[in-house]
């Protein structure tokens, strides 16, 4: 065996010293060392489907009650402007996944909506929304990819739709997908049998909600030695609305106690749409949401997670007020999911960063799901893909109760919702928010401190205000190369108004006996989705 002098082996040992002390600066650097990264914050993202910006109590429903969320709002961050991204689902779910506005990534429309000549076909309408990106491109990096490199096991449960297989969540950063597959609603409903194909039942009457907060709740288990993130997408609270007996029971007897009204629906522009909350199935269902999510939490919490936990609530579009279950209003908001209003794209916006001290309870700052992918990345230290353009800005000035740069937020939805919106693009700069109609080019220009419920149109009063919004707009739809529709040579005006009038009176009486259905005491759903002796709830 070599011997060393003396000498030698000092040098020997500080160069090993000193290299170490280099590789630890590094893992300190780029937070890739074990050290580094047992000290991460984990992440639990809960996105909601559907939900309205007042359906929760914290945020002024007298109606429907929501105790773990509210105490969630009370512990964190609450966005009182928080929006999505788009006024329906895969858009706006595309683009928390990416931190980019739609057209830039291309997703504009839910999945599975017809476009072009396809939509011309089937529907009379002036004109042809264009067609759009069926899955998120598989260049963009996803959140779930970014953490996943920063050392992060990541983790979804529950609704997808932005994608269908390869584009299914495994191949978008996910290490394990539960429930998630190409469909935007629950098929089956939310008590088993369920048809899915990547989350089976477990006994007859399960409740869908709850199972995928359990298999969330197993997970966080399952790795709470490690930095985790966890996207828990509920396929809650999109139709079909269901819940137990017990909580139908429950709100039924609470809105006859408030005082049920004789009519809860006025038309609107194109479709009638709800004007109470006063429907018990979808109380009891966004009750059932509530208590899932109170699953989670106290998983956090009894595991010790809970102080270096991030946690997101957010949902993906409005409240369905008219169209689909026609569920819920939004005021006093205009409109709902699908609309250009923003009852369409208002949403409840909740951060919860515990490793911020004096964080302030709420902030009164626009904000949109753009903004999640930069913020959760900066919370975590995780670097941003350097080739992709984010256009979301970090909220982690605004969550330590500094500022931000004013700036304009964008929305491009050339389509038609199946809720009754219409084909717009849109920039809110301010408080001034422009809304551009792609059939005819005119504009609707709201100043929203003051008109918060949109009543009153601006633009020709404010003509100067109009073209400068106006001109920005179209600079940043050029600048993301976005997608326009197309004139319908197909379109029959007359038969668009006796299309008109069979909704305003037919519809609306149907869904007015529907309500005082739901309300009644003699309701009989017919089978026994809300048998509460199955559900185990």
């Amino acid at each position: 065996m070599m011997k060393l002098s003396q000498n030698t082996l000092f040098r020997l040992v500080s160069c090993l010293c000193f290299t170490a002390f280099l590789f630890g600066c590094k893992d300190k650097a780029t937070n890739t060392g074990e050290e580094a990264k047992a000290k991460r914050p984990n992440i639990v993202f809960i996105l909601a489907d559907d939900l309205g910006a007042h359906d929760l109590s914290f945020t002024g429903s007298k109606y429907y009650e929501t105790p773990n969320i509210d105490a969630l709002a009370s512990e964190g961050v609450e966005f009182s402007q928080g929006y999505a991204a788009a006024q329906v689902c895969s858009p706006s779910r595309a683009s928390i996944l990416t931190g980019q506005y739609t057209p830039r990534h291309g997703v504009t429309d839910w999945i599975g909506a017809a476009s072009g000549e396809d939509w011309a076909e089937h529907y009379n309408s002036k004109i042809m929304p264009p067609e759009y990106s069926h899955y998120i491109p598989e260049e963009r990096v996803t959140i779930a990819e970014a953490l996943k490199e920063g050392g992060y096991k990541t983790f979804f449960a529950g609704k997808w739709h932005v994608g269908d297989e390869p584009y299914a969540p495994e191949n978008n950063g996910f290490d394990i997908n539960i429930g998630g597959w190409e469909v935007g609603g629950p098929k089956g409903g939310y008590y088993a049998p369920w048809r899915n194909p990547k989350l089976d039942y477990k006994y007859e009457g399960e409740n869908l909600t709850k199972r995928l907060a359990l298999e969330t709740a197993d997970f966080i288990t399952e790795n709470k030695d490690q930095p985790f993130f966890a996207l828990l997408s509920f396929y809650a609270v999109h139709g079909p609305i269901e819940t137990t007996e017990v909580k139908w029971n429950k709100y039924r007897d609470k809105a006859e106690a408030q005082g049920i009204p004789d009519s809860g629906f006025v038309m609107e522009r194109n479709l009638p749409i709800r004007t109470v909350q006063d429907n018990p199935i979808y109380a009891g269902l966004i009750e059932s949401m509530d208590d899932a999510i109170g699953v989670v939490l106290e998983k956090l919490k009894e595991l010790g997670l809970d102080k270096n936990t991030i946690i997101v609530f957010t949902s993906d579009n409005g409240g369905v007020a008219s169209g689909d279950a026609f569920s819920t209003t939004n005021y006093p908001l205009r409109g709902g999911k699908g609309y250009q209003w923003e009852g369409g794209i208002r949403e409840p916006y909740l951060i919860k960063a515990p490793m911020i001290k004096d964080a302030p309870n709420v902030v009164d700052y626009p904000v949109s799901g753009i903004d999640f992918y930069p913020t959760l990345l900066e919370l975590t230290g995780v670097s941003k893909p350097q080739d992709q353009i984010i256009d979301g800005v970090s909220l982690v000035p605004l969550l330590k109760g500094e500022s931000l740069n004013k700036r304009s937020l964008y929305w491009h939805y050339p389509h038609y919702g199946n809720q009754g919106g219409e084909p717009v693009s849109i920039i809110r700069k301010e408080n001034w928010k422009l809304i551009h109609y792609w059939e005819d080019s005119r504009n609707e220009l709201y100043n929203l401190e003051t008109d918060l419920g949109e009543t009153k149109n601006l633009s020709e009063e404010n003509e100067e205000v109009t073209k400068k919004l106006v001109d920005e707009l179209f600079e940043f739809l050029e600048n993301v190369d976005a997608k326009f529709p197309e004139q319908n040579s197909t379109y029959d005006d007359n038969k668009a108004k006796k299309q008109y009038e069979n909704r305003k009176s037919n519809m609306m009486k149907r869904l007015e006996d529907q309500r005082k259905e739901f309300l009644s005491k003699d309701f009989d759903p017919k089978n026994n989705w809300y048998d509460s002796s199955l559900t185990k709830d």
